[in-house]
């Protein structure tokens, strides 16, 4: 059954037909045009199936490049035409099914494997020629050393018929021969190659050690050399090449002439430049990418004794509302013209500009005296991104955070310095961003400390690693234990004990915080429990469970909480839930419905760390809270004799507006006899601190709860 008009089928012999017809004339085949469209056919679908394919496979797009060459397409305008194609049509013709942004990315990248699977096949397809005629060459040796009479046509059948250039001379240097390849090569006549001495030949590029060759050969005391060496043409081009010379003795083993095979590199040479240069540098900005800098980096710190480097790591701030905002082509073209002026910063020797990728650049510089030049080089930069950018007839003001790293050379690795700069690039950032910071060792320990624990703490909590300790809640009135405050502890394999300050924040920014928290409350239930089981009082004891505020906004919340009530066997009046005051600003109903939810069962909720500025007063009577918290601050304040009045009139208004509302009042941070003495004579009816207890194991709890009992 036929396939249908215009069908993928269709659409791909429509590519292989303009294939054929532009890469034809360029091509040294036999075959007829049609015959050379069904050779290419088979390349058409293998390239349409890479374009298509799920992930990209350059090792397919190489294949195709190298079987250009064994069908004869071997002129280097061919691959130039064949690239042409492949980026005019093949997204045309075999990429409807795509997105068409993501399938010219994808036939970019097809193209630059093309060229490199098409250098290589040529490449040794060339050394296999040549290889041939260096032994036709070699194996003739013996009849040019008597005087070239047996073969002498042989010899200049090769010699006229190869298509690599091949010279002839005397010890001295004269040219004696040279064949229509050689002569094509250079641009010139063969009088004018002739009227040249070898030892003319010389570059600026040569490699050291290529004279020094070609003075061992003459003498006699090597056979031949192999070396890559560029040569002047007369308008002014340079030729490459890969010149094998040999040593060509008479019968009696006396040396003789020296024999010259040139292989034509340059197209190569400059499509391997080119290949360089798109591998080594970013394709939107042309600055140096991440490839690059590294490599000259670690140069840099590989240099010398005496010799310094300075790094300035720059990311762009807000960047990302101007790509949400605006779209992705406005952020590209506003990264042009940062790239455009950071590259004016850095124009002096020993200076340059990378992008890393993103929003994120790097400047280095690199000398003896680089100290001083990097911030110098810094503050040209934050100078350069202080006028506005013009994108799409819209004004963006664009401000950057820098982070900079300068030392000595020699101590550091290139990702021990990157890291540095990163980090202190986010120090930048978070004191405000629009500035420079300099790197900090001891910053640099905490943040990479904090990294580690960050990274840890998934498998802690699995491990078993977390514990809590509990602080006793004492009634200010009977001096009696009402309940306690649990605190949690990770105790870490190399850090030891951790307070909940030093993995807390870390928790709620990797979403830890929910399983934590949750284990935290199913053990305390489990504790307070034990606690009413062992101490019967008039008056149960209860246990404090903080909450933090992604667990404040977690749905199950209310669920998780009353499941663990319910399979502890725990009534809820025994469970205090504490949420700072800085949770519940600007807090609206649907915040607050879980924790009204969970008034209404019995759950007392304190709010935490009250008085620390941010409530309104009068906000109070909406929240479902039946205990005030106070910050220590106010305990702090009492710790001088006497106490600040005012402090005492503040604490005094809150307790007594608090009672208004029935709610009770708890301090932190009580720490002396005196200080509870003035906060019960104020009224505050619970109190926690050292002059109590410090946090501890649960067994302690029970003993003071056990010495109030029998008192």
């Amino acid at each position: 059954m036929s396939a249908e008009p215009d069908g993928p089928e269709d659409r791909l012999r429509r590519f292989a037909t303009i294939w054929s017809r532009a890469v034809f004339p360029v091509t040294s085949t036999s075959a007829t045009r049609p015959e050379f469209e069904q050779q290419l056919l088979p390349l058409a679908r293998r390239l349409s199936e890479a374009l298509k394919a799920r992930t990209y496979d350059a090792d397919e797009a190489k294949a195709v490049g190298a079987a250009l060459v064994s069908v004869h397409c071997t002129d280097p305008e061919a691959l130039s035409r064949t690239l042409d194609c492949v980026d005019a049509y093949l997204v045309l013709y075999c990429g409807e099914d795509g997105v068409q942004e993501d399938l010219r990315a994808r036939a970019a990248r097809l193209q630059h494997a093309m060229a490199a699977g098409f250098a290589q096949a040529l490449r040794e397809r060339t050394l296999a020629e040549q290889e041939a005629i260096a032994q036709a060459a070699l194996q003739a040796q013996g009849v040019v050393a008597q005087a070239l009479h047996a073969t002498e046509a042989r010899f200049r059948a090769v010699f006229e018929g190869a298509a690599i250039g091949i010279g002839m001379a005397d010890l001295e240097g004269n040219v004696l021969q040279v064949n229509g390849a050689l002569l094509r090569m250079f641009g010139v006549s063969e009088q004018t190659m002739r009227d040249r001495n070898v030892m003319e030949w010389t570059h600026a590029e040569d490699a050291p050690q290529t004279w020094k060759l070609y003075e061992e050969l003459v003498r006699g005391d090597r056979e031949h050399y192999h070396t890559e060496k560029a040569f002047h043409r007369p308008d002014g081009t340079v030729l490459w090449t890969n010149l094998t010379v040999s040593l060509l003795r008479d019968a009696d083993g006396n040396p003789q002439y020296q024999l010259a095979l040139m292989e034509d590199t340059t197209e190569r040479r400059l499509l391997n430049l080119r290949l360089r240069y798109e591998a080594t540098h970013d394709a939107l900005t042309g600055l140096p990418n991440r490839t690059f800098f590294f490599e000259r980096l670690e140069k840099a710190l590989g240099a010398g004794k005496g010799q310094r480097f300075g790094l300035c790591y720059l990311d762009l701030d807000g960047f990302k509302t101007i790509n949400d905002s605006l779209g992705h082509a406005a952020g590209d073209r506003l990264l042009v013209e940062v790239a455009d002026r950071l590259q004016s910063c850095a124009t002096a020797p020993g200076e340059m500009v990378a992008r890393l990728g993103g929003d994120e650049f790097v400047a280095l510089t690199t000398g003896p005296d680089t100290e001083r030049e990097v911030d110098e080089l810094a503050a040209r930069i934050m100078n350069a991104m202080v006028a506005p950018i013009s994108v799409d007839g819209r004004e963006l003001t664009v401000r950057g955070s820098i982070g900079i790293v300068e030392g000595p050379a020699g101590e550091r690795s290139p990702a021990e310095v990157l890291r540095s700069a990163d980090i202190t690039m986010y120090r930048a950032k978070s004191a405000g961003g629009n500035r420079f910071e300099l790197a900090d060792p001891e910053a640099d320990a905490r943040a990479i400390t904090r990294h580690g624990l960050t990274t840890a703490l998934p498998t802690a909590l699995d491990r078993g690693e977390f514990f809590i300790e509990y602080q006793p809640l004492v009634h200010l009135g009977d001096g009696s234990v009402r309940g306690a405050e649990a605190l949690v502890r990770w105790l870490h394999p190399q850090h030891g004990v951790l307070g909940p300050d030093r993995f807390i924040p870390l928790a709620e920014h990797t979403g830890l915080i929910v399983p934590l928290g949750r284990w935290v409350l199913e053990q305390s239930v489990r504790q307070a429990r034990e606690w009413r089981e062992r101490h019967d009082a008039a008056v149960p004891m209860r246990i404090n469970v903080n909450l933090s505020p992604c667990q404040l906004t977690h749905p199950g919340l209310v669920q998780d909480t009353v499941d663990i009530l319910e399979r502890m066997g725990v009534e809820p009046d025994a469970l205090c839930l504490e949420v700072t005051e800085s949770a519940l600003i600007g807090a609206d109903d649907d915040l607050l419905k879980p924790l009204r939810r969970l008034a209404e069962m019995g759950v007392d909720i304190a709010l935490d760390d009250f008085g620390t500025g941010y409530s309104n007063l009068a906000n109070l009577r909406r929240l479902p809270v039946s205990i005030l918290k106070l910050d220590r601050s106010f305990t702090q304040s009492m710790q001088q004799f006497p106490a600040d009045p005012v402090d005492l009139k503040i604490v005094e208004g809150i307790v007594s507006l608090a009672h208004s509302l029935n709610l009770a009042v708890t301090v932190e941070g009580v720490e002396t006899g005196a200080q509870a003495e003035q906060l019960r004579i104020l009224g505050c009816d619970t109190a926690q601190g050292w002059y109590y207890a410090r946090p501890g194991p649960p067994e302690r709890l029970h003993e003071l709860a056990l010495v109030d009992a029998t008192g």
